[in-house]
């Protein structure tokens, strides 16, 4: 227990001096030094050189050391595949990005889908040159969810190739560590709770919209995931205003912009209700950069958005009772303080249940981040492990 808690204080302050972590684990001089000199040993710890320029013989300093193990962290879409390889410390030492075109043209007509992101992993790792033994845990963030049940990718009709039961063991196989297939938005609530607004909040909501919709929900510090991993799906949550989804009974059916929350405030519809007010755009950040600038219609389009994500959230609030609601995705990032406001003032009025309304501070690839934290989570449990 007490070497853990070393290494983890370690990762999260970097190098320290024996004293100083003495002092924050509360252990005796004695003790954590015997504590480092056997994390040494072990390969998990090393010194980093001395504190200077105080007085007195100069203090060691010592950090986990980074090679000791890494993760790969990638998220997909049908555009193509990313690729992180991080150190055990959380330091990305190399990225790769495979879009669909190249993924094509370097691969064999009987390449799969893990022989592609094998690939991709293979880029990244080559970045940082490093090989395939290097890796730990992979974690793979994906649209729709793994049924527990069947191991097979629902709500992501979108990626063909990955609907397949064997997914997760060819994926394995190929690269040679666990993988892990997660959601997107329940990704980037891990990210949200590691580093963001949801940071020491253990029932939260992370709604996300951008050009699918979806919800991720924290009960307890655990993630509600579903009897078939489809928790938070609210896009195909039936609303006012919108048709009805009907996605059948095909396991691995999803939205296909025929009806639900997401025909209301996903990107396409974003710059569908801005077309309407007279303000042209390519994507739903434009429509919102545009509308912020127009007085009048613009104003218009912000308080029609605003209504509509608040009547979805105020049918999630009623069932769950978060304690935080997080916006999230390039609606949601685009629309801003502006938008986040809108959307409190109206959700009150909605809503018996007044949860917190925060914007999403984790601005840089939430969903790599969070496939990253959870990676490395995984990987320290192993190696961390002296028992």
């Amino acid at each position: 227990m007490n070497d853990r808690a070393a290494l983890d204080l370690l990762v999260a302050h970097g190098p320290l001096t024996r004293t100083r972590l003495g002092e924050l684990t509360g252990l005796s001089k004695p003790t954590a030094s015997q504590l480092l000199t056997r994390l040494e040993a072990a390969g998990l710890v090393r010194s980093t050189g001395s504190v200077t320029g105080r007085p007195g013989p100069s203090a060691r300093l010592y950090e986990v050391d980074p090679g000791v193990a890494h993760v790969a962290a990638l998220t997909v879409s049908p555009e193509g595949i990313t690729a992180l390889v991080a150190d055990i410390a959380g330091t990305v030492v190399g990225e790769h990005h495979a879009r669909v075109e190249e993924a094509e043209e370097g691969a064999a007509k009987s390449d799969g889908t893990a022989a592609r992101v094998a690939r991709a992993v293979d880029g990244a790792l080559a970045a940082a040159r490093l090989g395939r033994e290097a890796l730990h845990r992979t974690v793979i963030g994906t649209p729709g969810a793994l049924d527990p049940r069947t191991g097979v990718l629902r709500y992501a009709p979108h990626l063909p190739g990955w609907q397949s039961r064997t997914l997760r063991g060819e994926l394995t196989a190929a690269l040679g560590t666990p993988v892990v297939i997660e959601n997107d938005v329940n990704l980037a609530a891990v990210a949200e709770q590691h580093a963001g607004a949801a940071q020491g909040c253990g029932d939260y909501v992370l709604v996300w919209a951008d050009e699918g919709v979806g919800a991720a929900v924290v009960l307890g510090g655990r993630l509600l995931r579903g009897a078939t991993g489809g928790a938070g799906e609210i896009g195909y949550m039936p609303l006012p205003g919108a048709p009805l989804a009907r996605g059948g009974d095909d396991a691995t059916a999803g939205p296909d912009g025929g009806g639900g929350f997401q025909m209301l405030v996903a990107s396409p519809a974003v710059v569908a209700l801005a077309r309407a007010h007279g303000i042209d755009a390519r994507t739903a950040p434009e429509a919102l950069a545009r509308a912020a600038a127009e007085p009048g219609a613009g104003d218009d389009v912000y308080a029609e958005l605003g209504r509509r994500l608040a009547v979805g959230l105020a049918a999630v609030v009623a069932v769950v009772d978060p304690e935080l609601v997080v916006l999230s995705g390039a609606v949601c990032r685009a629309g801003g303080e502006r938008l986040r406001a809108m959307v409190e003032a109206e959700l009150t009025g909605l809503a018996l249940p007044r949860p917190q309304l925060r914007l999403s501070t984790v601005a840089d690839r939430p969903v790599l981040a969070g496939a990253l934290q959870t990676a490395l989570a995984a990987a320290r449990e192993t190696v961390f492990d002296t028992a």
